[in-house]
């Protein structure tokens, strides 16, 4: 893939699993694609980038002022992904009401800790659940698939949520919610100290059965063309099967991205 823009090179470096599924838009739109998960992905690093949760605050500010000039027509401001996504907006290829919604969501990663389970759905259906609602819309989907959509986001960003407790934990954090560790007698602080903890597997164990019941909550048939914004559920689906198996150690890194992994997406999409 040597032909790749800059764009889709940053997409395929820092997300190569919406990656993949972003190859199975149709071509007009795959540029697209990867210029939101670009975005995404800037989003994402506000807060391991910044020092403190102002800083993160501050990050995620200069995105909003960013899809806030686009939307009334100000230059682009001068950064590798700024400057598309500006494009993007005034083009019409982006609805900037989607991409504010994912950078209020991305504020909840600026506090100390997740208080609820009903806390963490709402963060989830923001962020990559918004993402989901996002790249439904630049490619077309009716307005009456995107709350499928959204749920079949918000999957997503819960198998890789529980994907990364281990990396959580080496940053002295854990995104798991604060009601459902208390009942096992933890604390996230406990959590992000020994994610190996019975009791830190029983949360992660509970969570991705949520994970299987958002799945359901999306199925839905999509209008060919507009299956992309689906396919990460694909993985999700893989992810959140082994972790609801009792031998799963959330403790654990988590395997790599495989052949499997591989051809169920491309399966789904050559299926549409």
């Amino acid at each position: 893939m040597a032909d790749l823009s800059p764009i889709a090179r940053i997409a395929r470096q820092h997300d190569p699993d919406r990656f993949l599924c972003a190859l199975f838009a149709p071509p007009a739109k795959r540029e697209t694609q990867f210029l939101l998960i670009a975005f995404n992905h800037e989003l994402a690093r506000a807060r391991e980038a910044a020092s403190n949760p102002m800083a993160a605050l501050i990050r995620l500010q200069w995105w909003r002022d960013t899809v806030e000039e686009a939307r009334a027509g100000q230059p682009p401001r001068r950064h590798e992904v700024a400057g598309p996504l500006s494009e993007a907006i005034t083009a019409g290829r982006l609805d900037p009401a989607d991409l504010l919604g994912m950078v209020d969501a991305r504020e909840v990663e600026t506090e100390e800790e997740i208080p609820s389970r009903a806390a963490l759905l709402a963060y989830l259906r923001g962020t990559a659940g918004g993402f989901a609602v996002a790249a439904g819309h630049a490619l077309g989907a009716p307005a009456d698939a995107l709350p499928a959509l959204q749920s079949l986001g918000a999957a997503y960003g819960l198998a890789g949520l529980l994907r990364s407790i281990p990396a959580q934990a080496r940053r002295g954090r854990s995104l798991l919610p604060a009601d459902l560790l208390g009942e096992h007698g933890l604390a996230p602080a406990d959590a992000a100290h020994d994610p190996r903890q019975p009791g830190v597997a029983a949360v992660a164990r509970q969570l991705a059965e949520e994970g299987e019941g958002l799945l359901r909550q999306g199925s839905i048939r999509l209008p060919r063309g507009t299956g992309a914004a689906a396919l990460p559920a694909v993985l999700a689906r893989r992810d959140l099967r082994r972790m609801a198996s009792p031998g799963w150690n959330p403790g654990q890194p988590p395997p790599e991205r495989g052949l499997g992994d591989r051809l169920a997406v491309m399966w789904a999409g050559w299926r549409g």
